[in-house]
């Protein structure tokens, strides 16, 4: 009856597990920010690193051109050349942004905002709800562009549908190549999307808005070897730790990664440097809290039933009627007449062919 109890009880905590896993999953899935490594390719052999950078770290946009530079000699040297077949593909992504308040008007109302300046291919690594239009690049050569979020394109025209729109930033026209859903869940609105948010060409944030400065840059790289893509960063960087943070995306929410935040609850949220996490990292390490909780109770319930099934193993194996010797013997046994068989049976088929 124990034994019965047991196995019920092992069978519960291990669907229980299952589900805690899909559970888990689905949330790993859901943060768009953090996969694109799978977006960009299903072959994998990429890392995605993202770095946070304080005020006073110094990272300017010629620091950043200077490590775009350095990126295919890299992976030159590493033995990562581009395909010939493939001419359009390339080896690595990257985009930087900064944070910021800005003013825009249409006819009909003028906003002050907060701003999100972008550079590269912002979009690329944050793929946004689009209620209507499309992304812009930081790469455009001309950078008079603008996605705006729900709450402006109401404020400022009464519609979502407002892609080709033309906006004023300080005088000068923009377009509106876009209108993107504002999330706004218990996290994101922790995070910092809790109000009217526009995105800018850095360009335009820096003219004509007020700019923080660079807080964040991301690269999607080619990976010869584990930490190629964070050694490259932190060399051409002359990375501080007290002024720049990085992390590595790829594996950040695998389940190996997850179990080893849990020692760390509790002290890993405190943030001792002078960094300001833009929202999407701010949603991530809160998803990383949640995660790690969730990994223990997952942890518990597969160790229960792994418990289960060794101490029924351990047993039955006490208080078997048989030895292990006795069982080789008669598989060896078996054998030997399966073979007897199987050459009289060629015997015969020879004999009866002649």
């Amino acid at each position: 009856m124990k034994r019965k109890v047991l196995g019920i009880s092992a069978g519960i905590s291990f669907l229980l597990f299952l589900l805690l896993f899909a559970i888990s999953n689905r949330m790993v899935n859901s943060l768009d920010t953090q996969t694109i490594v799978k977006r960009w390719s299903e072959d994998g052999g990429n890392a995605h690193v993202s770095c946070f950078f304080s005020v006073n770290s110094g990272v300017s946009q010629d620091r950043i051109e200077e490590l775009e530079h350095s990126y295919d000699g890299l992976l030159a040297d590493a033995g990562i050349l581009p395909d010939p077949e493939k001419p359009g593909a390339r080896l690595w992504v990257d985009a930087y942004s900064a944070d910021g308040r800005i003013t825009i008007s249409s006819d009909r109302a003028t906003l002050s905002m907060d701003a999100i300046g972008i550079g590269g291919d912002f979009f690329l690594f944050h793929p946004l709800k689009l209620l209507s239009g499309s992304y812009f690049s930081g790469n455009d050569v001309m950078q008079d562009y603008c996605v705006i979020d729900q709450d402006a394109a109401w404020q400022l025209f009464g519609s979502n549908d407002v892609a080709g729109q033309m906006v004023s930033i300080s005088g000068v026209p923009h377009i509106i190549t876009g209108v993107v859903q504002r999330e706004d869940g218990r996290l994101d609105k922790a995070a910092g999307l809790d109000a009217t948010l526009v995105y800018v060409s850095m360009e335009s944030l820096t003219k004509y808005g007020r700019s923080n400065g660079i807080n964040h840059y991301e690269v999607l790289m080619r990976e010869p070897v584990d930490d190629f893509t964070v050694n490259c960063i932190k060399e051409k960087l002359a990375y501080d730790e007290k002024e720049i943070e990085l992390v590595e995306n790829s594996k950040r929410f695998s389940f190996l990664s997850r179990l080893k935040l849990i020692p760390k609850f509790g002290t890993r949220s405190m943030n001792g440097k002078a960094i300001i996490y833009p929202y999407w990292e701010n949603v991530a390490r809160g998803y990383e809290d949640i995660l790690s909780v969730i990994t223990l109770f997952e942890v518990i319930f597969l160790v229960f039933p792994l418990g289960v099934v060794i101490g029924l193993f351990a047993f039955y194996w006490k208080h078997k009627g048989w030895t292990l010797g006795e069982k080789l013997r008669r598989l060896k046994d078996i054998a030997e007449r399966r073979i007897e068989k199987l050459r009289l049976r060629v015997h015969r088929k020879k004999k009866a062919q002649r």
